[in-house]
């Protein structure tokens, strides 16, 4: 298990799985959440037209397709994964959110799509983040049966999408057939 605090009080109630340099957060050390990353990397890279920095800070190192965390233990999972398919990734988007492989990115997010739900409480939110440049979004949702609440598209060009899913209430009848 990792080291969250679950006594009455203390426990985190939002994950983010795949926390990158925390750019969607107002504030990157907000108390409420645990940050996980697969990693902890500072990057610093000078352009014609400035320096960019991308610092990769999580609460906790993990693998956001192998949660270390119990079931139903967060009230929202937020998941923004990498989204570039690359072999060698130079560019400082991805060193900033990672890559995907051309050989086993369907799987990946497969399985991070199941440990995001796996650790979501029942009615939980899940908030998941998609830019299609390289994978249309209708390629990513064939590998998750979990359907979208509702979603935005944002960016210049709006191919960034926001989707939230609500996790299923637990069913202690899945699979019986009622008596007719």
């Amino acid at each position: 298990m990792g080291s969250i605090d679950l006594r009455l009080g203390g426990e985190k109630k939002v994950l983010d799985v795949c926390c990158g340099p925390k750019g969607m957060w107002f504030d990157k050390h907000d108390k409420r959440a645990l940050f996980l990353d697969n990693r902890k990397e500072f990057h610093k890279m000078v352009y014609p037209s400035g320096t960019k920095t991308a610092n990769i800070d999580p609460d906790e190192i993990g693998d956001f397709t192998n949660i270390k965390y119990p079931d139903n233990t967060f009230y929202i999972v937020v998941m923004d994964p990498p989204h570039i398919v690359q072999e060698n990734p130079t560019g400082m988007i991805t060193k900033q959110y990672g890559h995907l492989t051309k050989d086993n990115w369907q799987n990946v997010l497969r399985k991070g799509f199941a440990e995001c739900f796996r650790v979501l409480k029942p009615n939980g939110t899940f908030i998941f983040k998609w830019c299609e440049n390289n994978i249309p979004l209708k390629e990513i949702l064939e590998l998750t049966p979990e359907k979208p609440l509702f979603g935005h598209k944002s960016g210049k060009h709006l191919n960034t999408h926001w989707l939230c899913f609500i996790k299923k209430e637990s069913d202690m009848f899945v699979g019986l057939t009622p008596k007719e």
